[in-house]
């Protein structure tokens, strides 16, 4: 259900910032180690800032997508199945199918949400946790 106020669209926190900046820093760090896996980090990050920020995507999805993410990345570097530029190419039709799910929800809310979702007002006011009596 959903709670709070009504806030669709964009959304940046302090939070979600400093988590670019420490992610992005990480894959700085990650250069001295390997250019992809620096490559891989910096793909972790944006799409973090895709999914809570852009299409601010349902939790279920984001930890699907980062479940697979994990799997390829191992069997990138551990069973050497792929390559890194390889598995993140693919890996974006993931993503285009992650969003396009996404974006198709009743409870859709991120960027675009006007023209995807005009129904999305009633969906949210008819998803309110219900109130205790008054």
């Amino acid at each position: 259900m959903a709670t709070g106020t009504f806030a669709p669209g964009f959304r940046l926190s302090a939070t979600d910032v400093v988590i670019v900046i420490v992610g992005g820093g990480a894959g700085v760090a990650g250069l001295q180690i390997d250019l992809w896996l620096a490559v891989a980090m910096w793909y972790v990050v944006a799409h973090f800032f895709l999914f809570c920020n852009v299409l601010r995507m349902n939790r279920s999805l984001e930890f699907l997508w980062a479940g697979l993410f994990v799997c390829l990345a191992v069997a990138v570097v551990r069973l050497e199945l792929s390559s890194w530029p390889v598995m993140l190419g693919c890996f974006l039709s993931v993503t285009a199918l992650f969003a396009a799910i996404e974006v198709r929800r009743p409870s859709y809310h991120g960027v675009g949400w006007r023209s995807l979702n005009p129904g999305l007002p009633e969906w949210w006011q008819a998803n309110q946790a219900p109130r205790g009596r008054e």
